[in-house]
C-alpha cells in the first residue's frame, strides 16, 4: 500500500514477516526511497526521526501489534566509558583504523561471510552473495565511509569493518561485522567506542547505532553505553534504566500508517538564494 504527503516522498509498508529479534512476532517496515538531489537532507531528517538507511531505502519498524524496536543513539557529550569498556579499548590497542570510500573488496566479503556463518547463519542476510554484498556497501546516495580495522603485526589482517554514514549531526553505523574468532576482544563494542572517538574529533554530537530491542539478547550490548537515547513517542529520550522499557505488544501500540506518515517532518528542499 502506498502513502504520500503532498509534494513529498512516497511511503510504503512491507508485508509482514517473522521478526528476527523476538520469537513468535511478525515485523513490518515503513519505508521510502532515498534518491535525487535532496537525498542527504532527507536522510538527515528521517534519521533524526528513527529511520535507518539500507542502500537506497530509508525504513522504520511499523509492526501491527508490537512497538519493541527503538532507534538508539549515543549522546557523545554524555558518554563516559565503563571499566569494562576501558579494558576493551586497551585489549584492542593493536588495531589500526582506515577510512575509505564505500568500495567493496574480497577481503571484506570473506570476513562478512565468516561473521554471518558464525553469528547469524539463520538471519535474513545469510544467503547474501558477493554481488549483493557489493550493492550493500557501494549503493549509497549520501556521504558514506567504510571504516576498516586491521591488526598490527599479523600481516595487517582485516579484523573488523563498519559501513558508516556521515550525517549533519553524527555518525550512523549502518552495518558492522568482525572476526568471530576473538570473543575476548569484544570487537562490536570496540568499534562503537572508536566511532564515539571519531565523532568527538569531528565535533559531531551523536553516534547512531540502529535499533535496540528490549528482550533481545542480540541487542543487549547497546544498552551498556552511557549517554544512550532511544526514539520513543516521537522524541528522543534518555535511557536511564533499560529495565524501564518492555517489549510492548498491544493492538493499539502502533499508530495507523496514515497517521505515522502525517507525523513525519520532512526537510525544506526549496532552493535558497
Amino acid at each position: 500500500m502506498r502513502h504520500t504527503l503532498p509534494l513529498a516522498p512516497q511511503f510504503y509498508v512491507t508485508a509482514p514477516q517473522p521478526c528476527p529479534y523476538l520469537d513468535g512476532r511478525m515485523e513490518r517496515k515503513l519505508f521510502t526511497a532515498l534518491q535525487g538531489e535532496n537525498a542527504e537532507k532527507l536522510n538527515d531528517s528521517l534519521s533524526q526521526q528513527g529511520f535507518r538507511r539500507s542502500q537506497n531505502v530509508l525504513y522504520r519498524p511499523s509492526c501491527a501489534d508490537c512497538s519493541a524496536c527503538l532507534s538508539a543513539r549515543i549522546d557523545v557529550s554524555a558518554f563516559a566509558p565503563t571499566k569494562s569498556q576501558r579494558r576493551t579499548a586497551k585489549r584492542n590497542a593493536d588495531l589500526e583504523r582506515r577510512a575509505t570510500s564505500p568500495w567493496a573488496t574480497e577481503d571484506q566479503y570473506d570476513l562478512f561471510r565468516t561473521y554471518l556463518d558464525s553469528r547469524h547463519a539463520d538471519g535474513g542476510m545469510a544467503d547474501m552473495d558477493v554481488f549483493e554484498f557489493a550493492a550493500m556497501i557501494e549503493e549509497t546516495p549520501i556521504r558514506s565511509r567504510v571504516i576498516e580495522y586491521t591488526q598490527r603485526g599479523a600481516g595487517r589482517a582485516l579484523t573488523g569493518v563498519s559501513l558508516t554514514d556521515v550525517l549533519t549531526d553524527g555518525l550512523s553505523m549502518v552495518y558492522s561485522f568482525y572476526t568471530p574468532d576473538a570473543p575476548r576482544r569484544s570487537l562490536g563494542t570496540y568499534m562503537i567506542l572508536d566511532h564515539i572517538r571519531i565523532a568527538q574529533e569531528a565535533n559531531l554530537p551523536y553516534v547512531y547505532l540502529g535499533y535496540w530491542v528490549p528482550g533481545s539478547q542480540k541487542m543487549g550490548y547497546k544498552s551498556k553505553f552511557a549517554g544512550l537515547e532511544v526514539y520513543l513517542g516521537g522524541r528522543w529520550q534518555k535511557m536511564n534504566d533499560p529495565q524501564n522499557f518492555r517489549p510492548d505488544r498491544h493492538p493499539l501500540s502502533t499508530d495507523p500508517i496514515a497517521e505515522q506518515v502525517a507525523n513525519i517532518s520532512l526537510p525544506d528542499t526549496r532552493p535558497t538564494g
